[in-house]
């Protein structure tokens, strides 16, 4: 079969409730794509973050298989080495590396984590990980140069979690502008046959103006001058698309995909005074103030068998004897640790005692193959509901506010990926859920011919 000219519209964060449901009837292009197209609720990986999901839908591999748990990661064996995700963590290969050694040409734009810019057969701009636009950041790259000459410095993301929701909401719609204005030069003066591209702006604008939105949101204001934010930007991006659509032949195919959900977020817990109530965790001293970093320097490790990192989910690391620098915890007293802990979350509920769903799970639970420095366990609160808290020396450990900054989104499990042929050989319509990892063998082999 002759290969097929394919586009993947990476809309970053865009849950069903946005795309199939509320908005839906409202974006002229990206509706009709839907219509017309096979839907399907995509299942995220664990955890469901921004890194490493877009690479298990690119590679079809696990968080596991990736050695990739999130945007940073803890070195294991110390207690202070940490180190951020980048493109040279990922050593299973892409679809588009996969097409490359087809002699098929790629243009691949912001999908994370993409930095720094690796060589592909095609055209490659880095992601929102990139420091700034001083860095190299494409391949090849000379093109940096050529899209700079054109359109200024490339703009990878925006100042999001801030008060300052007009400049956020200012910058959001520059930044946008400027990446489908990239997309639409590289479509059309670039030779190419596949096309991945992300926005991450439909992350930012859900993590800074979803209770503004969003009715059922324990913080939601009814009138207030925000609430249209959000349609109002997935309408921009729907015009966009369809600009960049009247670029490209219309026998492409367009594959539409977030790489997890998205959903209120009804507060946030200071997950390490679980830790220190229960006596898992000592401090030398009392915190000083709220909301300090809990920092290694604070802890009695002679004393301590567990503390946690914060973020959508809470990851867990154990002080274990001969592998941390002053473990007290023996290798075998582990798993019975990890059950006990299991155990006593299990119990944990809202600040009213309501009953919370939470998840624990070591990573040998979730992966078959577990690479490079996984936590000892994965911590989900209330199913996403409440976002876990690193920081100490809270009064309470239920907080209204992120302490990171304001943010009233948290990502969800379920996800949208809806495929349009133009050539009608797929049949319309609500085809069930795939998960994640399964997309990358549906995109290769629709754009190979294959049947799949």
């Amino acid at each position: 079969m002759k290969p097929r000219r394919a586009i993947v519209v990476g809309l970053d964060c865009t849950p069903p409730r946005i795309l199939y449901d509320e908005l839906r009837g409202e974006l002229p292009v990206l509706g009709k794509l839907v219509e017309e197209g096979q839907r399907y609720l995509m299942r995220t990986c664990h955890p469901p973050i921004t890194i490493p999901a877009w690479m298990v839908m690119a590679t079809g591999k696990l968080p596991g298989e990736l050695g990739v748990y999130g945007f940073r990661h803890r070195r294991l064996g110390s207690y202070e080495d940490m180190y951020i995700a980048n493109s040279r963590l990922i050593r299973e290969e892409p679809v588009w590396k996969a097409l490359g050694r087809k002699g098929l040409n790629s243009i691949v734009v912001g999908v994370p984590p993409s930095y720094p810019p690796r060589p592909i057969r095609g055209y490659l701009i880095s992601d929102f990980i990139t420091p700034d636009p001083s860095k190299p950041y494409t391949w090849p790259p000379m093109l940096k140069r050529e899209i700079e000459s054109r359109f200024g410095p490339y703009i990878f993301d925006v100042l999001y979690r801030t008060e300052y929701r007009d400049r956020v909401k200012k910058e959001l719609w520059s930044m946008t502008e400027q990446h489908f204005k990239v997309l639409k030069y590289l479509v059309t003066h670039k030779k190419w046959d596949f096309l991945w591209f992300v926005e991450i702006g439909t992350d930012r604008v859900h993590h800074a103006f979803w209770k503004y939105w969003d009715k059922h949101h324990p913080k939601h204001e009814p009138g207030n001058k925000y609430e249209d934010v959000i349609p109002e930007y997935y309408k921009l991006v729907d015009r966009l698309l369809g600009e960049l659509l009247e670029k490209i032949p219309r026998d492409t195919i367009v594959f539409i995909v977030s790489d997890h959900g998205a959903k209120a977020m009804k507060g946030a817990y200071a997950i390490n005074q679980w830790l220190i109530d229960n006596g898992y965790l000592v401090l030398k001293k009392k915190p000083e103030k709220s909301g300090e970093d809990l920092k290694p320097g604070m802890i009695d490790w002679e004393k301590t068998k567990v503390w946690a990192w914060g973020g959508y989910y809470s990851r867990f690391f154990i002080n274990v004897k001969g592998r941390e620098p002053r473990g007290i915890v023996d290798p075998e007293d582990v798993p019975g640790l990890i059950e006990e802990i299991k155990k006593g979350l299990s119990k944990l509920g809202g600040p009213g005692g309501e009953k919370w769903d939470n998840k624990a799970y070591t990573p040998q639970e979730l992966y078959p193959v577990v690479k490079g420095d996984p936590p000892d366990l994965m911590v989900y609160l209330d199913d996403l509901s409440w976002r876990p808290v690193g920081t100490i020396g809270w009064p309470s450990p239920y907080l209204e506010e992120n302490d990171k900054g304001p943010d009233d989104a948290m990502h969800d499990w379920i996800g949208v990926f809806t495929i349009y042929d133009p050539e009608g050989t797929l049949e319309p319509g609500d085809k069930g859920i795939i998960n994640i990892h399964e997309i990358r063998s549906v995109i290769e082999n629709m754009v190979l011919g294959r049947e799949t």
